[in-house]
């Protein structure tokens, strides 16, 4: 699968204004206000703006840091990395492989068997759940 491209302005009419910020202009939600940073539902989170699978109920845990946290990617070509200095810190970014969106950051204080704490944008995520399977199969 190639890149995704599109124009900002493509990518404003299917965004919401937050979504928008967020994951076209590397932005961030405030801590504990995202729609999924609490979510226990079992299911598999996808990028919100092109649907890509990134990352599994099974590896998303608690980090006491307010945003969905996983210590892995359901694979390594899913996500890309770029180092981030911006607000006088540096930090790695992650952003979707296929459509580039701004997901959030990587940090090295995460649970074994990683060691890796992904922590993510609620706004950059869909949760795609097994009941919203059932509902699609089944109108």
């Amino acid at each position: 699968m190639g890149k995704l491209n599109k124009t900002d302005r493509e990518w404003q009419r299917e965004l919401s204004p937050d979504e928008f910020r967020i994951t076209r202009q590397k932005g961030t939600e405030p801590a504990f206000t995202g729609k999924y940073w609490n979510t226990k539902q079992a299911g598999t989170y996808l990028c919100r703006c092109c649907g890509t699978e990134l990352f599994s109920s099974e590896t998303k845990y608690d980090s006491g840091s307010g945003w969905p946290s996983f210590y892995r990617p359901v694979n390594n070509s899913v996500i890309e990395e770029h180092q981030d200095s911006s607000h006088g810190m540096v930090r790695t970014e992650i952003v979707c492989h296929h459509c580039g969106a701004h997901l959030g950051h990587v940090f090295e204080d995460g649970p074994q068997p990683t060691g890796l704490r992904y922590c993510v944008n609620s706004a950059s995520l869909e949760l795609k759940t097994q009941e919203k399977n059932d509902e699609e199969t089944y109108p």
